[in-house]
C-alpha cells in the first residue's frame, strides 16, 4: 500500500523542457518500495529563476535538470561540486537547510555504459551537440582514453569551445567525417518535438559505424537506435543512461543506495 502525502512528505522534483514519466515512475517506485515518505513529481518552466528560487523557498530536497536548464542554472545555486565544476553543467541539485549545491550524474553515468559496453577507446567518434549533455558525455569519453573525436555542432563558437577544451575536433557537419562510434546529444529524435521521427544521423553514416549511442531517453527506442539496432550495430541507449543517473540522485537526495537487484526493477517499471 503506497504511503499517504502529509505535510512532513519530502519533495523531489525535476525542471525539463519536455518532462518524461520516466523520472517519476523511477523514483516514486523506489519511494514505494523502500517505504520512504518521499514524493517525486516533474515540471517545465520558462521562468527558471522563479523556479530555482521556489526550490529553495519551498524546501524541495531535489531537482533533476534536463536540457536545456542545465548550464543556465549554474549562476543560481550556492555551491558547485566537482562533478559540475570541471564541466560547467549541472543535472542535479541538493537542497540542504536552504543551500543549493550542484552535482552532474550524467558524467558517472556515461563513464559507465561505455565501461559495461566494453567501447573500444580507439575508436574515432562523432559526438553531435555542443550543450550541458555534450559537456558530460565529451568529458568522459577523454578520461576514459578516448583520443580521436569530432564534436559536429553547427554553433561553431559552442563547437569549437568544446572541442578545444578536451582535446577534440571541431566540424559544423558530417561531411568527411567517418566514425566507428556516433554518440546524438541534441533533442533530435526526442518524443514530443518537431525532430521525434528524424534519424539524428544520416543513414550512411550509420552504416558506417560500429557503435551507436543516443542520450535521447524518451522514446527508449528512438529513430536512431531503431535503424542502428535493424542494421546490427551495437547500441547503447539514453534510458540506460537515464536509470544510472538517476540512482545516483537518488543517493545524493535520500543518502541510500538501492541494491542491483531494486536498482533493476526501478529502471524497469520507470521504462513502461
Amino acid at each position: 500500500m503506497a504511503r499517504l502525502i502529509n505535510k512532513d512528505t519530502t519533495v523531489c522534483m525535476s525542471l525539463a523542457a519536455r518532462p518524461s514519466n520516466f523520472g517519476t515512475r523511477f523514483h516514486n517506485f523506489l519511494y514505494q518500495a523502500l517505504d520512504m515518505d518521499y514524493l517525486y513529481k516533474a515540471f517545465t518552466t520558462t521562468d527558471l529563476v522563479a523556479a530555482i528560487g521556489g526550490v529553495r523557498a519551498l524546501g524541495i530536497r531535489g531537482c533533476a535538470v534536463s536540457m536545456p536548464f542545465k548550464e543556465a542554472c549554474i549562476a543560481m545555486v550556492d555551491a558547485l561540486d566537482a562533478s559540475a565544476k570541471a564541466i560547467d553543467s549541472v543535472n542535479t541539485i541538493v537542497n540542504t537547510e536552504g543551500r543549493l549545491t550542484a552535482y552532474n550524474t550524467d558524467y558517472i553515468a556515461i563513464t559507465k555504459l561505455l565501461a559495461q559496453h566494453r567501447v573500444p577507446t580507439d575508436m574515432v567518434f562523432a559526438l553531435s551537440g555542443s550543450g550541458g549533455m555534450a559537456k558530460a558525455v565529451a568529458c568522459a569519453l577523454k578520461d576514459a582514453g578516448f583520443k580521436n573525436g569530432f564534436i559536429v555542432a553547427r554553433n561553431e563558437a559552442a563547437g569549437r569551445r568544446l572541442a578545444d577544451l578536451y582535446g577534440f575536433t571541431w566540424r559544423p557537419d558530417m561531411d568527411q567525417v567517418q566514425a566507428d562510434l556516433l554518440i546524438n546529444v541534441t533533442p533530435i529524435g526526442m518524443a514530443g518535438g518537431l525532430d521525434a521521427s528524424t534519424l539524428a544521423f544520416a543513414e550512411a553514416a550509420i552504416d558506417g559505424a560500429k557503435v551507436v549511442f543516443d542520450v535521447v531517453a524518451l522514446p527508449a527506442e528512438t529513430p536512431l537506435i531503431r535503424y542502428a539496432r535493424t542494421h546490427g550495430k551495437q547500441v547503447i541507449t539514453g534510458a540506460e543512461v537515464f536509470a544510472i543517473q538517476a540512482v545516483e540522485q537518488f543517493v545524493l537526495y535520500t543518502g541510500i543506495r538501492p541494491d542491483d537487484d531494486l536498482f533493476q526493477q526501478a529502471a524497469q517499471f520507470a521504462r513502461g
